[in-house]
């Protein structure tokens, strides 16, 4: 009987295990606020915002009131909140508040939910707009003699952590995945020239190559050697482009990277050299020549960096001829911001050719318009020709 009975006892399954992991998703913001003496005055519950920027997948933004948020404060004190600008609910979040000391010293004044324990948990904005931060941040007085404040100009740090919760499997038994090598291998092919069947001419250098991998790579490289005549070419001639440019987009269309050279990396960090004698420049004409859409977009982010009321018009001029359209949007947006230096900078034809090019463009409100054709207007009365 005992044993019919231990017969029918039922199995037992292995125990079955998951894990919940809860932690935050961080991301900061530098926020710079030019001309705090013109900015004081417009009024108590009135802000400054900072452009919106994500963390944890929402939109967030830094509110400043020269003026203070608290009317019974009658403007004592200057606010500082940080904003959900984007639609959520009960979005769980940690905020970190630093007001720059501009000294050196590093005397920063900090307000952080991070590194120390919150008895009732993490700050909850419930809806779009909802807010955290302090309304007597800093006692205007105080601050207009401290040294957070230099040439008018105060820098405002913020950290949002979002928290997030997931069960998570791949922490129980990880497998690490190395990055690709697809880009070193095809290095390597072009490096050692293996199977080589194709010579481009270069000004005398010459370079070896596959019509396959170029074709693959390049609408253009693609039409000749793939979807062209069958002409079975060995060398070719390249009209018009520096061989260390040649180089540069071999090196791309093998490892969808820049070669690593140090005048391309500081692209316009000489003032002898004109933005369009610089590699970022050539290298530009040539990924639009050869339709490389990714190389371009890498070159306009190289002279992104060195726009300047000096360069601007200039670099604007090679967006438009090699149709660099983030490029051209970035310049156009400097122009519209830096409106008087770029006047007092540059000649005549220049400040026309810009000009031209916010018709074009649009970019401009109506205000903006407005300054635009009054000071058209002032270089028309110069007398002045292009």
């Amino acid at each position: 009987m005992s044993e019919f009975l231990s017969s029918n006892k039922p199995s037992l399954l292995s125990p079955t295990s998951s894990r919940s992991v809860t932690e935050t998703v961080n991301g900061s913001h530098k926020f710079v606020i030019q001309g705090y003496s013109l900015a004081k005055g417009m009024g108590v519950g009135k802000h400054i915002a900072s452009e919106n920027f994500t963390v944890g997948g929402y939109q967030w933004a830094i509110y400043f009131y020269p003026d203070g948020k608290n009317p019974e404060d009658h403007s004592t004190y200057v606010s500082v909140f940080i904003a959900l600008a984007s639609e959520g609910t009960d979005v769980r979040a940690l905020f970190e508040l630093t007001l720059v000391d501009q000294s050196g010293k590093g005397k920063h004044k900090v307000h952080s939910h991070f590194d120390r324990s919150l008895e009732s948990g993490p700050y909850t904005l419930k809806y779009r707009g909802s807010m955290w931060g302090y309304k007597r941040f800093f006692r205007r007085a105080m601050l207009e003699s401290s040294d957070f404040l230099k040439d008018d100009c105060l820098k405002i740090n913020c950290t949002v952590g979002v928290v997030v919760s997931a069960i998570d499997c791949s922490r129980l038994h990880p497998i690490q995945v190395p990055d690709s090598d697809i880009g070193a291998h095809f290095g390597m092919l072009l490096e050692n020239e293996e199977g080589s069947d194709v010579i481009f001419d270069v000004s005398g250098e010459k370079f070896h190559a596959h019509k396959l991998v170029l074709a693959a790579r390049s609408p253009i490289f693609e039409s000749e050697f793939i979807n062209g005549p069958e002409d079975d070419k060995q060398e070719i001639v390249v009209e018009d482009m520096d061989p260390k440019v040649f180089k540069a987009v071999l090196h791309f269309i093998y490892r969808d990277s820049l070669i690593e050279d140090e005048e391309l990396l500081t692209s316009g960090s000489s003032c002898m050299v004109s933005e369009s004698d610089t590699i970022a420049a050539k290298l530009m004409a040539a990924a639009d020549k050869y339709g490389l859409t990714r190389l371009r977009l890498m070159c306009e982010a190289l002279l992104c960096k060195d726009i300047s009321v000096n360069s601007v018009s200039k670099i604007l001029a090679l967006a438009d001829r090699y149709h660099a359209m983030d490029l051209k949007a970035v310049c156009l947006k400097f122009a519209a911001e830096n409106l008087v230096g770029i006047f007092l900078s540059m000649n005549f034809c220049l400040f026309r050719f810009l000009f031209t090019h916010f018709l074009i463009s649009k970019q401009c409100g109506h205000l903006m318009w407005k300054i635009w054709v009054i000071l058209l207007a002032l270089i028309s009365s110069t007398g002045s020709s292009c």
